[in-house]
């Protein structure tokens, strides 16, 4: 019989549970997260808000496309991996990562080829023209995420969650090292040739100002490059991991597993999976696409019909002599709250990455205790961090934004964004919750019911955002509350499927009630303390910094008065046994 050479220098297969799994992809996340702030947050400062316009513009084209190409066929592999492991077929296991190299490999192609074509033609539309640049640049990333999307997909299937983070972490080290020096170069390059030709990458400007805003899309290209070299790093270290190491299948499990199934059969049951996956998270990107759009649309329809109430609403933000670029200032200022905003689902997207394996194989073995289990501590650990991220992040908007923001920005720009963030904060918690369940829903076949609520919960949205941003008095805040209606209702609605599709009523005291007690007393100790330590003198910034602080330990303080933790959330933690004994000796878990 013959045996793949990767077999015999294979490493010893890794088994992550589930809270380990979500612990490492947490960790990396973390690392990925804070790289991206020291990304994100100078790059603010380097492009200013109409400059992130465009850095985000780009990304609201990019991201359905590559949602498309990428969102499904991962999670199909790593479910149809996570059961062959279950029922210990390690042929269609190998198989599966076969067949997914020609048909990822021809997905990054067609997207590659669509965005070049397509950039163009979407800055035109938005009355952007700047944006074709940065869209260019981003271009070559959707081959090479397609590519990493085989590799990352399998090691979840596999539950071995290292080689994922670590891949992770190589991107964003890139993004940081290359995006932030080519952005400055770019500005400081062509802020030389303005002064000794009055002309900025061969485009003629009558002023320092219109130097300025001429750049703008040239800088936001050159962040962008080192996004595109990140994405190519971390393809090659995961080809590269692979090759050395392998995936962990012994060949004494080869030996004795089962015939393989034909690659026909493996392509059709990967595409039956995928294709309502990948439809699903494709309209909520293509539905950001079109709100991003239509954003921009109404706040220029507004500029032209009523433009003293966003002149006198927004002063100094909106200068009289710059009105053509008030719609990508204000959805400038929108992108930035939405970036702090999306660091709480960032974090529940690796519980939604881990609980799928999980979930699936406690659902191929039918136990019906082990489901219940699994889907309990899902949804437990999943808002014992959404609900206290969320509450904290609305009642702290503007202390936040100022904290971070503020430095590289002036006080009426951040002032916005912390408008927007205290709305977006709420939404949060369920944009977070929303993945982990959708995921789960997936893991025990139902691949479109999420398509179908989500569906629904867009149209929601794209009528919600259209209707009131183009209120005057409203605005950019009605993107919010738009956001905030449609994922609440995709959340809500998606629980109440998985609990009748597994016939399994988890325990909403421990999965909600408890959580949201403690995350309670989180925020009004975040609001309080910020507010009397700002009267006693401390510096806007420091008080910020010790009121979150503070919250954080009334939370954990709070969470074991009320035993919101479980023993077997603790077992699955890294020396489990170990801290178990020590909190129950203090009656400190459930």
């Amino acid at each position: 019989m013959a045996v793949n050479a990767k077999t015999r220098n294979s490493e010893r297969r890794v088994d992550h549970s589930f809270l380990q799994g979500a612990l490492i992809l947490t960790i990396g996340m973390a690392v990925v997260k804070l790289i991206g702030a020291l990304f994100k947050i100078p790059l603010a400062g380097i492009l200013g808000v109409t400059g992130m316009g465009y850095f985000t513009a780009a990304y609201d084209l990019y991201n359905p496309l590559f949602t498309l190409a990428t969102a499904g066929f991962p999670v199909a592999i790593a479910r149809m991996v996570s059961e062959s492991v279950t029922r210990k077929r390690f042929r269609d296991v190998r198989k599966i990562h076969r067949v997914s190299i020609p048909t990822f490999a021809l997905l990054g192609v067609v997207g590659f080829v669509i965005m070049v074509i397509a950039a163009p033609l979407y800055a035109n539309f938005i009355k952007s023209p700047g944006v074709a640049y940065p869209i260019w640049v981003l271009a070559p990333t959707i081959l090479f995420a397609c590519l990493m999307s085989i590799y990352r997909g399998y090691y979840e299937g596999m539950r071995n969650m290292t080689p994922i983070a670590v891949s992770e972490i190589i991107e964003a080290v890139s993004k940081l090292v290359i995006g932030l020096s080519a952005s400055y170069l770019v500005i400081q390059i062509g802020m030389s040739e303005y002064a000794a030709k009055q002309t900025v990458f061969g485009i003629a400007c009558e002023s320092e100002a219109a130097a300025s805003n001429a750049v703008l899309p040239f800088a936001a290209a050159g962040a962008i490059l080192g996004i595109t070299v990140g994405s190519v790093f971390g393809f090659l270290f995961l080809v590269l991991r692979y090759k050395r190491k392998g995936d962990g299948i012994t060949r004494e499990e080869l030996a004795y597993s089962p015939r393989p199934r034909s690659n026909r059969s493996t392509v059709k049951t990967l595409v039956r999976i995928a294709v309502p996956v990948a439809l699903g998270a494709m309209i909520i990107n293509i539905a950001t696409f079109i709100d991003s759009a239509l954003i921009q649309r109404r706040i220029t329809d507004i500029m032209q019909s009523q433009p003293e109430t966003l002149l006198n609403l927004y002063k100094g933000v909106i200068k009289p002599d710059e009105t053509d670029v008030a719609q990508t200032t204000l959805y400038g200022c929108y992108s930035m709250a939405m970036t702090l905003m999306m660091l709480i689902p960032a974090i529940t997207q690796v519980f939604g990455i881990s609980a799928l394996p999980s979930v699936t194989a406690a659902w191929t073995e039918g136990n019906r205790r082990k489901i219940k289990s699994s889907i309990e501590s899902v949804l437990r650990i999943t808002t014992l961090v959404t609900i206290p991220a969320g509450l904290g992040i609305a009642v702290m908007a503007h202390p936040i934004a100022e904290l971070l923001y503020l430095k590289s920005n002036n006080q009426a720009d951040v002032a916005v964004v912390g408008n927007v963030l205290s709305l977006l904060g709420i939404a949060g918690i369920f944009i977070a919750t929303n993945t982990p369940i959708c995921s789960m829903l997936q893991a025990v076949g139902r691949v479109d019911l999420p398509v179908k609520l989500m569906s629904v919960g867009v149209i929601i949205k794209v009528v919600l955002n259209y209707t009131m941003v183009g209120i005057p008095e409203i605005n950019i805040q009605g993107a919010g509350t738009g956001t905030l209606v449609c994922y609440a209702f995709i959340s809500v609605a998606a629980l109440y499927f998985l609990c009748k599709e597994t016939h399994i009523i988890p325990n909403f005291v421990s999965v909600i009630i408890k959580p949201l007690i403690a995350a309670g007393f989180c925020a009004a100790a975040a609001f309080l303390f910020n507010q009397l330590l700002g009267k006693m003198g401390l510096s806007g910034r420091m008080s910020t910094i010790a009121a979150l602080v503070i919250a954080v330990l009334v939370y954990v303080i709070a969470l074991f008065c009320l035993k919101a933790i479980t023993k077997e959330d603790v077992l699955m933690l890294p020396k489990g046994q170990k801290i178990a004994k020590i909190l129950e000796k203090h009656k400190w878990i459930g």
